[in-house]
């Protein structure tokens, strides 16, 4: 391990397993390391949980569950309310925690902490909303009363880049639906996601609730830990964020048990500029939908289609924003870069620029590393990009924007719909017409004309085709948690 400074932890922080409401160690006593990206030192040594301590968390949720599910709603909306509330008052400290696992610029960790937190209040408000139907049935012979009702405890499994909001995201509508929670935190970003459990912990204490409510199992040995509790059957959830790869392997897992599953998959996202955009708010909306974490996002825009007599003009635009941007520790004033997440990530955007540029791209700003300690790669436009280039293929999952010309309308929706994936994609065009024509053509999840970013807890998040299934957000996000029961009176 390299030597390097070590980022300050709060003081409180808890590093081993949650289960049951007590910290505890793993079973087998190991633990693994927790990294800053920005130096590859270590900031914290991890309980690493077992297979059986992953049982041991699916059990205290088995038992809090009849407790937590008649619970009234009220009461857990109340719950998640005072969560809502005391994250935001800690915003701070969430936000130098996200910073230093995750390594992303203070100002994003900030914003991640109201993003994360904002799932919390929508589902606070959802809990309460939970409503099912009574109808005289058409032959007049009884009544159909359909009920809806929490499915049970939920296993999630989330990813590195967002380690508060992708936990609020599905711990939230699971907590407001009646459903007690095993969150599985990736092994890169556990921190975050332990003091948003330990936050949730403090709540159930006060008002003398179940607290197997939530638990919390990061492990180094993501498959080990799952594949029993895929086999359990008192598992009735699965929510995953992460690879297709991954997530292929876990719905055949589910299989087994016939399990609920939300996905959240990979995505190839297209940022179309038409020739009748305006240019300078395409820049402005590339800079969000592509830079947010140097590019470490799912939502991120993967893939530039421009119009071939604008392309010059963009290319040349974006490659001025990319030079006021700041690359370095996201704890350092004015950083507006941080560093990838591992030294993997940082060969694999090398190669991505490298066969570009070998089949006849071109570098108009950026590539390379700076002269940092840490894991960055300088934030890069390339120009004349082919369309069979990895780096339009393959999700990039760094700072590079590699630009694809195109002749038409029909050309840039063929080369935008031309992925195995539909998470999201971007258009800018002043013309309405073809504003509602991208809306029905693209093949994507979610659609953003004119505007580069799209999350918001009110809506709902989630693609189609190999983008995953389910949604998360908006009033569609309780419903992935909710089972639809008929009774015929």
């Amino acid at each position: 391990m390299p030597d390097a400074d070590v980022a300050p932890l709060p003081p409180s922080l808890r590093t081993e397993l949650l289960v049951d409401g007590s910290w505890r160690p793993g079973a087998s006593g190991r633990t693994f390391e927790v990294l800053d990206p920005a130096t590859g030192g270590v900031l914290a040594e991890v309980a690493d949980a077992t297979p059986q301590d992953g049982l041991d968390a699916l059990d205290a949720a088995h038992r809090a569950w009849p407790a937590w599910r008649a619970t009234p709603p009220r009461v857990r909306s109340e719950v998640l309310r005072e969560v809502w509330e005391r994250v935001t008052a800690r915003t701070d400290e969430f936000a130098a925690l996200i910073t230093a696992e995750g390594g992303k610029p203070l100002s994003e960790a900030r914003a991640e902490t109201a993003y994360g937190a904002e799932f919390v209040r929508w589902f606070s408000e959802q809990a309460v909303r939970i409503t099912g139907t009574v109808r005289t049935a058409p032959s007049g012979a009884n009544r159909q009363l359909v009920l809806r009702r929490g499915v049970g405890p939920s296993l999630l499994i989330t990813p590195w880049n967002f380690p508060l909001a992708m936990a609020t995201r599905k711990a939230a509508p699971a907590l407001a639906a009646g459903c007690p929670v095993v969150i599985k935190p990736a092994g890169y970003t556990p921190l975050t996601t332990l003091l948003f459990a330990d936050v949730v912990r403090e709540v159930l204490a006060e008002r003398d609730l179940p607290l197997g409510v939530i638990n919390v199992v990061p492990t180094s040995d993501a498959a080990a830990l799952t594949e029993p509790l895929l086999r359990d059957p008192r598992l009735r959830k699965l929510s995953f964020t992460g690879s297709t790869q991954v997530g292929r392997t876990l719905l055949r897992g589910a299989a087994q048990q016939v399990l609920r599953t939300s996905m959240e998959l990979g995505g190839n996202a297209p940022f179309l500029v038409f020739a009748d955009a305006d240019l300078d708010a395409a820049v402005e909306g590339a800079m969000v939908a592509k830079m947010r974490n140097a590019g470490q996002t799912c939502v991120a825009a993967n893939r530039f289609l421009v119009h071939e007599s604008v392309a010059d003009a963009f290319a040349a635009k974006l490659s001025a924003a990319f030079g006021e941007l700041v690359v370095g520790p996201g704890s350092r004033p004015g950083t507006s870069v941080g560093p990838l997440i591992r030294p993997s990530a940082v060969e694999f955007v090398e190669q991505v620029v490298a066969d570009a540029v070998d089949h006849g791209a071109t570098v108009v700003h950026g590539g390379g590393r700076p002269d940092l300690a840490g894991y960055f790669y300088n934030p890069t436009v390339l120009l004349r990009v082919r369309p069979d280039a990895t780096a339009v293929t393959e999700e990039v999952f760094g700072p590079v924007a590699p630009i694809v010309a195109f002749d038409d309308e029909a050309e840039a929706i063929a080369l935008a719909n031309a992925t195995p994936f539909g998470l999201v994609a971007y258009a800018y065009t002043r013309d309405v017409d073809r504003a509602f024509r991208l809306a029905e053509q693209l093949e994507a999840g979610m659609i953003g004309i004119n505007r580069g970013l799209v999350s918001d807890p009110s809506a709902p998040f989630g693609g189609m085709k190999a983008s995953g299934l389910g949604r998360e957000g908006g009033e569609q996000g309780i419903e992935e948690y909710l089972e639809t029961v008929y009774v015929a009176i």
